[in-house]
């Protein structure tokens, strides 16, 4: 069964233009919840794959079409894994410019060793009859002292990933894709596409 057209569960658009970029070369339009006027799923779970579960099988279950959605957020070993799950809600208002300096001002006294992180992502999709699928992507790095780059979103601008002396938001949108935890789930979706 070929896929050519899917919801992506997300009112993101940074979100969007990106799954939008990468899923382009394989013919599969993507409209967004966004697009379509459909109501945020409450994320209740308390990991990525099961919020990631509930917004794909809510939406698809909703418009009877296959619907991708992803939960991604940044674990900091210095703040025992947080913001994790919580990394949108960690944002006063999802305002991701004071969610970076409340991470800074929180971290301000914590040693190299400690500004350890990674970038997760769980993307699933699933079907209007129940059946998933779900891929996981994952960058380790560490967080910067101040903000760095105006490219990305969300927390980019503070993150470097590992063997990089550049934060996320400095990269291009091609450079980052191919190592950024989003870009290794959906090279994982994009070989099961490629297999249906």
């Amino acid at each position: 069964m070929k896929l050519t057209k899917i919801i992506f569960a997300s009112h993101n658009a940074g979100k969007i233009k990106e799954i939008k970029e990468l899923l382009e070369p394989y013919g599969i339009q993507v409209m967004s919840a966004l697009d379509m006027d459909l109501p945020d799923v409450e994320e209740t779970g308390t990991t990525f794959a099961e919020n990631s579960l509930l917004k794909s099988q809510t939406i698809a279950a909703q418009t009877k079409m296959p619907c991708l959605a992803d939960d991604s957020g940044l674990c900091v070993d210095a703040l025992n894994g947080a913001p994790g799950v919580y990394s949108a809600r960690y944002a006063p208002n999802r305002d991701f410019a004071k969610g970076m300096d409340k991470l800074l001002s929180e971290m301000e006294k914590s040693p190299d060793k400690s500004r350890k992180a990674y970038f997760s992502c769980v993307i699933s999709l699933a079907w209007p009859d129940g059946k998933y699928e779900i891929f996981e992507g994952r960058v380790d790095g560490m967080i910067a002292r101040e903000k760095k780059g105006n490219f990305g979103f969300g927390y980019d601008p503070l993150f470097i990933p590992d063997g990089f002396e550049q934060s996320f938001a400095e990269m291009n949108k091609d450079e980052k894709n191919k190592i950024s935890h989003r870009g290794r789930a959906v090279k994982k979706l994009q070989e099961f596409l490629k297999n249906l």
